[in-house]
């Protein structure tokens, strides 16, 4: 007969070892969650202004849809697939249609603006910021019985709707882009392209639009890249060679008038890693683009893309009306991706690109042109493959790991009431400033400490500092018990350090600044940095305890279940 008390003995023995064995799993895992680096490498700076940032975006056609619940959707969309840059075209002509400073819509009697101003509130409503695109002059201003394209007669004329498009939308809108691809026909209407009368377009522009606000940015028009078309009179182009217009610019003196340089980027059947050549059309073709910036010595300054993709029309389209070549949806998931990975990781100065297009309205393209296959979402609002592919690779982007990150990175999330500041001395070359009371701006990262980079000077002010909701420890409290950071010096500093937090738990945080209700000054945010620290220390104690204990329980099982078989035969 089995004798009880042996069987019971079996029961505790084995319920010892499982919570041993539990307590033993929870105490590693917890280690190995604490050990985990959020990032391997530390990003490094990006060093040329307009580089650290959200580089997804799109154009869109905003301004041509009717219905309100179809802009509110596409932009919806949008955001949802984690764009950052909205390239809309702000047509001159519908602004100003009828004569010089009047801004008032022929067919409503109302403000020109106000379906504008509508499509801006919805954008920035959905955190995309604006590009805008500035062209198309109106009939009153270019010559008679002249194409849209057309330049203007007299470019002070352009210049004074850009002081008027810049101080109507300061603080909303700070990337404007003056003209489009004025190389090739017919976007310089019926006559022969000309970089120097474009260069002087872009100068009156850039200066008008400095006085109206200094920190706007100012965009230079993308070339199409072309091998050329020549003019029937000699020595000109009907469509001129993109590297040789801009070389031309650079001759004119357009590198004085621009903050970023815009390029067209499409890859046509080639894959995005195929080499650059001057001869070929491809992606890396702006390689060669760069080149003549710095041997102009314009290096500093950022390339954006206004036009960026390839082209997915049906393998059933000829040859003739390819003009984009074509590759599979597939592809054009996958290369859009590799395009952009392989800037960011080659390119020092790339910053954002523009994906052709997100969606139409269904009046641009009809299904039979190949122009229609770009698209990232159909006019029915179902969403394509690069669509997709663009959603998964943004997820990422919204919270920094360990490395150094300027204001404009995705990750920060500013209130409308932070504003760009350009200054040169800064990390980037530019900041976010306000002095708006309550105005706040989060950063989420991954990380064990964090730093902020900041101005501080005796025109500075106070910062609420605030980390996943609660006092930041070691930060100074106010009368209220709020923990705040004093930016006050007696002399300037630009990018100074000043660490915010450490010892922080593995896993996000969000950090939050507020501007204080009784700053003195304007608040000045250059950047942040997030470092992983070093790893947790080794649970030994607890570790060699239950290991002791783990032997043991096993032993005493071992030698109950052998007691329990000798039992069977006495």
């Amino acid at each position: 007969m089995k004798r009880p008390e042996l069987r019971l003995q079996t029961i505790a023995l084995t319920a010892i070892l499982i919570v041993i064995v539990t307590a033993l799993s929870l105490v590693l895992g917890r280690y190995a969650a604490q050990a985990r680096s959020p990032s391997d490498a530390w990003i490094q700076p990006r060093e040329i202004p307009n580089t650290d940032v959200n580089p997804f975006g799109a154009n869109f056609f905003l301004s041509r849809e009717v219905e309100e619940w179809k802009r509110q959707r596409t932009v919806q969309m949008a955001r949802e697939a984690g764009l950052g840059w909205a390239k809309q075209q702000f047509a001159w002509a519908e602004i100003e249609p009828l004569r010089k400073r009047e801004f008032i819509d022929p067919v409503s009697g109302e403000s020109s603006w106000a379906k504008f101003d509508d499509m801006v509130d919805l954008f920035r409503a959905n955190g995309l910021q604006v590009i805008a695109r500035l062209d198309l002059a109106p009939a009153w201003a270019r010559p008679p019985d002249s194409r849209e394209e057309t330049p203007p007669q007299d470019f002070d004329d352009l210049g004074d709707f850009v002081y008027a498009f810049v101080e109507h939308f300061r603080g909303r809108v700070q990337y404007i882009q003056i003209w489009n691809e004025p190389n090739i026909y017919p976007e310089w209407g019926e006559q022969a392209v000309d970089p120097v009368a474009y260069t002087r377009m872009l100068q009156i522009a850039y200066t008008r639009a400095k006085e109206a606000d200094p920190n706007v940015h100012v965009l230079s028009a993308p070339l199409a890249i072309t091998l050329g078309e020549p003019h029937p009179e000699p020595g000109k182009w009907r469509s001129m060679p993109d590297l040789d217009y801009l070389s031309a610019m650079y001759e004119a003196g357009a590198g004085d008038y621009f903050d970023i340089l815009s390029a067209n980027a499409f890859g046509f059947d080639l894959p995005p890693e195929d080499a650059p050549d001057r001869d070929v059309l491809n992606f890396r073709r702006v390689e060669l683009q760069r080149e003549i910036m710095e041997r102009n010595g314009d290096g500093g300054k950022a390339i954006w893309f206004n036009e960026y993709g390839w082209n997915a029309a049906p393998s059933s389209f000829s040859d003739e009306a390819l003009i984009w070549e074509r590759v599979s949806e597939k592809d054009q998931a996958e290369y859009t991706l590799r395009g952009i990975d392989f800037a960011r990781r080659e390119w020092p100065w790339a910053g954002v690109f523009n994906i052709w297009y997100f969606r139409q309205t269904g009046q641009q393209y009809s299904p039979d042109d190949a122009a229609f296959y770009f698209r990232m979402v159909d006019v029915d609002f179902t969403p394509r493959l690069v669509y997709d592919a663009v959603s998964d690779a943004t997820a990422s982007l919204y919270v920094a790991s360990s490395g150094h990150f300027e204001e404009t990175y995705p990750a920060v999330a500013p209130d409308p009431e932070w504003q760009t500041a350009i200054a040169p001395e800064a990390s980037g070359g530019e900041l976010l400033q306000s002095d708006v009371p309550g105005a706040s701006l989060t950063f989420a990262f991954q990380g064990h400490s964090v730093d902020l980079i900041a101005r501080r000077g005796p025109e500075d002010g106070y910062l609420l500092v605030t980390l996943d909701g609660r006092n930041v420890a070691g930060l100074p409290v106010d009368a209220q018990g709020r923990s705040y950071l004093d930016l006050r010096a007696a002399e300037v500093q630009w990018q100074a350090r000043v660490p915010l937090a450490a010892g922080l738990s593995t896993g996000q945080h969000v950090l939050r600044l507020t501007v204080a209700d009784d700053s003195p000054a304007a608040c000045n945010v250059d950047a942040f940095e997030v470092n992983a620290g070093q790893p947790p220390a080794f649970p030994l104690a607890p570790v060699a305890g239950l290991g002791v204990g783990l032997v043991a329980a096993i032993a005493g099982l071992v030698w109950d279940l052998r007691s329990r078989r000798r039992s069977k035969y006495f």
